[in-house]
């Protein structure tokens, strides 16, 4: 039995007792290399996950290290929740990354690309092709490469170019017969493929090849004499550069914030500072210090790579037809009430929502279908002649998006549709400024969302006219209503008709789309008007259930743990008896483990082949058991700067559904990561190769048998 008597309390303002949130990531970037070496993956999904590292990489530096460099330029002293300066921040950045950027091109090099060679995958050096092979790219680079080259010459008439953001260039060092010394910049244009590919004929080994490719920047590196005749090329290096690529939109000022947002994206390609500058290793130092010294960089920001520069570019490779090496194909299947429901030869369209009012209806993907179920729904409501009105939030969607086809028959067919499009979707604004354009065109009511807030949260609610009343149905969800996505990520989806919920849901987007101010909701968690106080509520409740000697418990599963108010909610439950596990895939804030801290907390990642995304918060309560999902990690930025909604599930056969989902992945030994003390993470091994549990593997075979 635990004492009443309550602790000492520490001053949880402390550094002591939080992990740096960048740091923190960059630990869980070196979870996805390690997915990237580890040899019981199958050989073209590790390098999948080796182009994953290098494009979390440049995210991280285009927005995260860009915020804290704009920090240091304005001289901010604020220091982090582990107690460190914005200068100090950007040391310890480098510091923890230089190595690990090291490892992650060392592994390509020396393990994969050989190992893709076994397998008749050639990704070849120039310098090491035959004769026949280099008169080949002669020509190709002639005809295909050569007439879209602009070598742009640096000197007191022609000042240094804008390089590009994540563009490849090559810096170029050249000598006049007169034995004066010239710098030009010559741009790899994005427009052309990064690897060239080679005529199988032209291969002379024992081996048949599957694919032989040669980096284009190589191409051209080795062919400098058709584009400076006369001239000698005395060095050629590759370089990169990643820029700020953060939105910075004065919202309250903005009289069209489509329009604003369009602007601040062209101003994104061409005005960003420089955050960081990646050089082939061999580039010599005088020729480093003219790029330094022409983008404002220090030392630190210059990232020596001894490999192919823009490792986001072997994903091109993950996509050849080697069936063999790659994961056994996942094809989601139908939720077992939906399959029933389809083979009935008597199956309508009504029985779908027939379906839903006799009890509500769970999906998690990728492991059952988004396509027949949540999209479905949505396409039934578009052609139901009894749908009045459909009203959805879209943050993320695929390119030739269902979705939004969906909602353009609804209009059509004289739907009242309403769509909130969140334009400030990071990295996807510009698609979701033409499918807000698209939706326009058609008589849907587009709205951008709640100046100052970005609108996160996943909804969609379908009216419909039964008889002599109106049911509204209603999607909760903790993934984007994306088809692509939903095959990737492991998210849920809640769909029901109880009138509680339809009512949040419609003063919600009243909210969203008018002046509307909802304080109260009957059922759903809503940020930032309550989802922080009743997360707090129900933490403090199992708290005082401990405190009073009895069984608390609290498990939640996220993707970023980040704030402090919770995180110390979290220590002080611990303190008095709560156990808690904490599935956290990303960003982990709180230190576990410490001595009448944390000891009764434990924190796992999972790294596996679906990016682990759903959240799922589960409080013992004394044994009445709550069980909630939604779209909201617990950070800042969601709980105060985001529109989010968490939803009770108060159907208790899908509760305990949810409840079996955690026990499988906190039972995980085969891609689970424990959080230690020190924010280290160790990786969970089996006894013994019988005991393997993959949580992945076993939700796939569950839904195959269900």
């Amino acid at each position: 039995m635990v004492s009443s008597t309550q602790p000492p309390q520490p001053n949880w303002s402390d550094p002591q007792y939080y992990f740096s949130r960048e740091l923190s990531w960059i630990e869980f970037n070196a979870r996805v290399l390690h997915e990237a070496m580890d040899e019981r993956t199958p050989l073209l999904e590790r390098l999948k996950f080796a182009a994953i590292f290098s494009s979390n990489l440049d995210e991280f530096f285009m927005v995260r290290v860009a915020g804290i460099k704009r920090q240091v330029q304005a001289q901010v002293d604020r220091r982090s929740l582990d107690g460190r300066t914005p200068q100090e921040q950007l040391e310890a950045i480098c510091q923890k990354l230089l190595p690990l950027v090291a490892k992650q091109h060392q592994h390509v090099q020396s393990v994969l690309r050989p190992q893709l060679a076994g397998h008749g995958v050639f990704l070849l050096d120039y310098a090491a092709l035959n004769q026949a092979q280099q008169r080949y790219l002669r020509e190709y680079f002639e005809e295909r490469i050569f007439p879209v080259l602009t070598p742009l010459a640096v000197d007191p008439g022609h000042p240094f170019p804008h390089i590009s953001n994540l563009s490849l260039n090559l810096a170029v060092v050249v000598r006049s017969p007169e034995g004066t010394s010239h710098f030009a910049r010559l741009k790899v244009p994005s427009s052309l493929p990064r690897f060239v590919l080679l005529p199988l004929e032209l291969q002379r080994r024992k081996q048949t090849p599957v694919w032989m490719g040669v980096p284009i920047e190589q191409i051209i590196a080795h062919n400098l004499d058709k584009l400076f005749p006369g001239m000698e090329v005395v060095a050629c290096h590759v370089f990169r550069v990643t820029r700020n690529a953060d939105l910075e939109v004065q919202e309250d000022e903005a009289d069209d914030l489509l329009q604003a947002i369009e602007q601040e994206l062209r101003k994104r390609r061409f005005a960003g500072s420089v955050v960081r500058l990646e050089v082939h290793e061999s580039m010599p130092d005088e020729i480093r210090q003219t790029l330094m010294a022409e983008m404002g960089l220090s030392k630190a920001d210059v990232y020596p790579v001894a490999g192919l520069l823009g490792g986001r570019d072997l994903m091109a490779l993950v996509d050849l037809p080697l069936p063999h090496l790659k994961d056994a194909p996942w094809k989601p299947v139908v939720h077992p009430r939906l399959r029933r429901l389809m083979e009935s030869e008597y199956s309508t369209d009504e029985d779908f929502f027939a379906l839903i009012r006799k009890q509500d209806l769970l999906v998690h993907h990728p492991f059952q279908s988004f396509s027949s179920s949540v999209q479905m729904f949505l396409q039934l409501a578009a052609q139901d002649p009894d749908v009045l009105t459909i009203k959805m939030t879209l943050y993320r969607t695929s390119g030739d998006s269902p979705i939004v086809d969906a909602l353009i028959a609804a209009a059509e067919n004289g739907k009242q549709v309403a769509v909130l499009v969140e334009l400030k979707a990071r990295f996807d604004e510009e698609n979701n400024i033409q499918w807000a354009r698209k939706l326009e065109q058609v008589g849907v009511h587009v709205v951008y969302g709640l100046v100052g807030l970005k609108t996160h949260t996943k909804l969609m609610l379908v009216v419909r006219q039964e008889g002599d009343r109106l049911r509204r149905y209603v999607h909760i969800g903790t993934g984007n209503y994306n088809p692509k996505t939903a095959r990737l990520y492991t998210d849920l989806g809640l769909l029901t008709c109880r009138e509680d919920l339809g009512a949040d849901v419609t003063e919600l987007f009243n909210a969203l789309t008018g002046y509307s101010r909802q304080k109260n909701y009957r059922k759903l968690l809503v940020a930032p008007t309550n989802l922080r106080d009743r997360l707090l509520d129900l933490i403090h409740r199992e708290r005082e259930i401990a405190r009073a000697g009895r069984h608390a418990r609290i498990v939640a599963k996220m993707n970023a743990l980040v704030d402090p108010l919770l995180i110390a909610a979290l220590y002080e439950a611990s303190q008095v008896g709560v156990q808690i596990d904490l599935i956290v895939r990303g960003i982990c804030c709180l230190r576990p483990g410490l001595a009448g801290v944390s000891d009764r907390i434990r924190v796992i990642s999972i790294v596996g082949r679906f990016l682990e995304h759903s959240r799922i918060f589960y409080f013992h309560n004394d044994g009445a058991e709550d069980v909630y999902i939604g779209s909201a990690d617990w950070m800042p930025r969601n709980l105060d700067r985001r529109v989010e909604a968490v939803t009770p599930v108060d159907d208790r056969a899908i509760a305990k559904d949810l409840q079996e989902i955690l026990g499988i992945l906190l039972a995980d030994n085969r891609q689970a990561w424990e959080l230690q003390p020190d924010g280290s993470y160790r990786q969970r091994h089996p006894a013994s190769p019988d005991a393997v549990q993959s949580a992945q593997q076993i939700l796939m075979e569950m839904a195959r048998q269900s």
